[in-house]
């Protein structure tokens, strides 16, 4: 394969990105140097706005995965893709209304506080150090995979650009805190859709514009969107990805540190919701903006598909190839595009960085030495950036060495959040789950989902089930031409063809569903939670939506919690127990201490506000 190599220019804009990402951090860390409390360094002080907290929601989740895989599996499967519209849609909704909520209102810092409020502490621990190896694995892909790609077609060098990635993330997170990691992700995500606009208009200019993109995208079977196919076996249907979809994102997002964080960190319950919905705008662009691209890449490329040819060895190097072939004779606009895609990866790893730094110090660090000094808690929280900073970039060296296991570490965010997801509704929505419930459920949805998943990395899945769309080599140099051929299937087992062949998407479905099946079975058979020892505020009431006709039928479901017992503010001041800060414990809902109030209900916002915590606490 003929390596296109980077001009001056190039690498001047690629640059650009990085030193303003390390500006903005140096930025806040004169700026706020005289707060010094640990809350100010990993939540911004909880006084952020919904604007930029929103861009950075959807940078952190938008990885160099997006900018890479997406536009690839579009151009590979169709546009099908789409559909994911739906899905952040379902997303964004459940996460403002139901899980929000309950995470903003108790003050907490770390989303696994809660589980030791609703639980006891053995729930919490397993749930973080789940989390940590979970975004450990995830992360030192994300920072490889695209290194390892831009590396392939552009001769970008590989660990020159995963130890600079490391490098920025590492310095600007342990520098600016939360801040800067805000910031720095809002004008990453601009630079991501500038990239992904650089790219469709160039593309579709030369395919003869818009119109002729769609009108080869749908000769070539591209635009075939609407499957309703049941199958759970099939790749990506309406129902795997709108169901499948939903759950997958649901797992990595509603009950995520990174995101929850970000969240905690507005002013106000209100500004939190307004940066979900804004952040579903962003999703919703970055969504369209990558289907495009894979569609004007389809049209690009239709007469002589570059993988099958053997130009490239790998689909996710088919954007960065594209994009080099597409702006050869415009020096400046490669290096756009290669900083839209590692915008992606940095602030992925950045968020990862600052929510690993964030658990670690309040459910390890803050529960062994609960009385360390402001000034010592934002050390030890600078110290945790920069020790995680370092060990996420040293993954990345051991994702080199994994070879085709990095999609299995790419599906590992399914297979752990699937579980996860389901241990924080069993808290949030079944007031009757015991701690014993939760932690059997936990295990049971991790057993299933890496079951599932492990079984279909060494069973692959039939290929009627993913085999790609036709892809054309009569225009190439049929020298290169490799005879695509699906992987032989010798001797397998027949749990193969169901069980190991479910979609990807579904490994999420199969841990959140086991986990709430188990935990609720488990917890009448150990005994159910008396529902007057848990505080109103840990429980979500979802049974009003559906019992809002009969008093009787809400009280029956609410299973002794006393939802009805005045605001919920009010029972907080009448001398209901709650907690503030990492010290007070709620074992099994039993156990009460340093019982404080609830951040303060404002009447005329409608909001629920962090200003009560200046008072009380630095978490």
């Amino acid at each position: 394969m003929e390596v296109k190599n980077f001009a001056v220019w190039d690498y001047v804009v690629f640059a650009a990105l990085f030193i303003i990402s390390s500006g903005i951090g140096v930025f806040y860390a004169i700026k706020e140097r005289k707060k010094t409390t640990s809350r100010e360094f990993l939540v911004g002080g909880r006084q952020m706005s919904f604007g930029p907290v929103a861009l950075s929601l959807t940078a952190s989740f938008m990885s160099a995965v997006t900018v890479l895989g997406t536009p690839a599996d579009v151009y590979r499967f169709g546009a099908s893709y789409v559909l994911f519209f739906i899905t952040y849609a379902l997303v964004i909704i459940l996460t403002s209304e139901l899980f929000l909520p309950v995470f903003y209102r108790s003050g907490i810092t770390s989303t696994y506080e809660y589980l030791q409020l609703r639980f006891n502490k053995p729930v919490r621990y397993a749930a973080t150090v789940i989390y940590i190896v979970q975004t450990i694995l995830y992360t030192g892909v994300v920072v490889y995979a695209p290194a390892l790609a831009l590396n392939q077609v552009t001769g970008f060098d590989l660990w020159g650009s995963v130890i600079a990635t490391g490098t920025v993330c590492t310095f600007y997170c342990t520098l600016g805190g939360l801040k800067a990691v805000v910031w720095t992700d809002a004008f990453q995500m601009v630079v991501m859709i500038v990239g992904f606009l650089t790219v469709l208009i160039q593309g579709s200019n030369h395919a003869g514009g818009l119109h002729s993109v769609l009108e080869q995208a749908e000769n070539g079977s591209r635009l075939y969107i609407f499957d309703f196919d049941v199958d759970p076996l099939r790749r990506h249907t309406f129902w795997t990805i709108s169901v499948g979809g939903t759950f997958t994102w649901l797992g990595i997002y509603g009950v995520n540190q990174s995101t929850i964080q970000r969240c905690i960190s507005c002013k106000t319950e209100k500004h939190a919701k307004l940066a979900l919905y804004f952040n579903l705008l962003g999703l919703w662009i970055i969504l369209l903006c990558a289907v495009f691209s894979g569609l004007t890449m389809y049209s690009h490329f239709k007469d002589c598909d570059p993988w099958t040819s053997g130009i490239i060895s790998a689909p996710d190097q088919l954007m960065p190839y594209f994009v080099m072939e597409l702006f050869s004779t415009m020096p400046g606009l490669p290096g756009l595009f290669v900083a839209c895609a590692f915008s992606g990866t940095l602030s992925t790893v950045a968020a990862s960085i600052n929510a690993l730094a964030t658990v670690t110090f309040e459910d390890f660090v803050k529960s062994c030495f609960p009385r360390l000094s402001d000034k010592l808690s934002t050390w030890i929280s600078k110290g945790l950036c920069l020790l995680f900073g370092v060990i996420c970039t040293s993954t990345a060296v051991a994702a080199s060495l994994m070879g085709s296991v990095i999609q299995a570490a790419l599906s590992i965010h399914g297979m752990c959040g699937g579980p996860m997801l389901g241990l924080f509704s069993l808290g949030i929505v079944f007031p009757f789950v015991n701690w014993k419930g939760a932690l059997a459920g936990l295990l049971t949805g991790i057993l299933l989902s890496f079951w599932v998943a492990i079984g279909a990395f060494i069973y692959p899945a039939p290929a009627s089930k993913t085999w790609p769309l036709p892809l054309s080599t009569d225009r190439c140099d049929l020298s290169n031409v490799m005879e695509s051929v699906p992987p032989a299937l010798s001797s397998r087992p027949a749990i193969a063809e169901t069980w190991y062949a479910i979609s990807y998407l579904h490994y999420s479905t199969v841990g959140c569903l086991g986990c709430i099946a188990a935990g609720v079975i488990i917890s009448f058979l150990t005994g159910r939670q008396k529902g007057k020892d848990i505080p109103p505020l840990l429980i979500r009431p979802v049974c009003n939506l559906f019992c809002f006709w009969s008093k009787k039928y809400k009280t029956l479901c609410w299973c002794g919690v006393q939802h009805d017992s005045g605001t919920e503010q009010e029972n907080l001041e009448n001398g209901s127990t709650w907690k503030q800060g990492a010290e007070s414990v709620l074992q099994n809902g039993l156990k009460q201490e340093s019982l404080a109030h609830v951040p303060g209900y404002d009447p005329k916002d409608k909001s629920y506000d962090n200003m009560a915590l200046e008072k009380i606490t630095h978490f």
